[in-house]
């Protein structure tokens, strides 16, 4: 009996407890406050990351399994990305704004990572790259810091960030597909969901109703 105690403890989802549903993207204000605090802190892995999460709109398990061959073409991290993406096998492709680069390369050199190594190893001899636990925390943590409820964000608030901003300006669901590496376009509408019918700005604070 013991054992299948301990069995059921150990299969115990490393999100459980927490609020499920839709989380909501990040605006610009808010990805400047974050930025500016992990620059401040000199995070040097954790500016990396949280830059690359949002412009690549990558899925979370795609973000944390990159190697570094997957970015850089030789010393250099290209602008222009056309991936397979690790877990999902779908192929993406993205843009990677200068800031990005530089945050990317940074990162690589202070790690000495060679180009077959993991983006972002874990810490832990558990797991060659960072766990979605550990990517869950670290986000909690960069929410929490500028002071928004970590039960309204989430690891998928960085990957629907770049399409919500993308959507809000242009209205272009196919623009958005193309990021989302969705084969339908039914699929990118239900990934927006009620972020369509949402209107905040770009200071990330709703508009009133009149």
């Amino acid at each position: 009996m013991k054992r299948k105690v301990q069995s059921k403890r150990s299969k115990t989802p490393w999100n459980k407890g927490k609020q499920v549903g839709q989380k909501l993207p990040l605006s610009l204000r808010q990805i400047r406050s974050i930025r500016a605090r992990l620059k401040r802190d000199q995070q040097v892995r954790e500016l990396a990351l949280f830059n690359l999460a949002i412009d690549s709109s990558l899925k979370p398990l795609d973000l944390i399994r990159l190697r570094v061959v997957d970015v850089s073409r030789g010393q250099r991290i290209s602008a222009q990305l056309s991936i397979t993406a690790p877990a999902s096998k779908r192929r993406s492709a993205f843009v990677l704004n200068p800031e990005t680069r530089a945050s990317v390369t940074a990162w690589i050199k202070h790690q000495e990572l060679r180009a077959s190594d993991y983006l972002f190893p874990s810490r832990l001899h558990a797991s060659p790259y960072l766990s979605a636990r550990q990517y869950a925390r670290l986000v909690e943590s960069w929410v929490s810091s500028i002071g928004l409820n970590p039960r309204d964000y989430g690891t998928h608030s960085l990957r629907r960030t770049k399409p919500a901003l993308i959507y809000r300006k242009t209205k272009d669901l196919a623009a958005v597909q193309v990021l989302l590496g969705n084969t339908k376009l039914e699929s990118t509408e239900r990934y927006l969901g009620s972020m369509r019918n949402k209107a905040f700005t770009p200071m990330g604070r709703r508009r009133r109703s009149s």
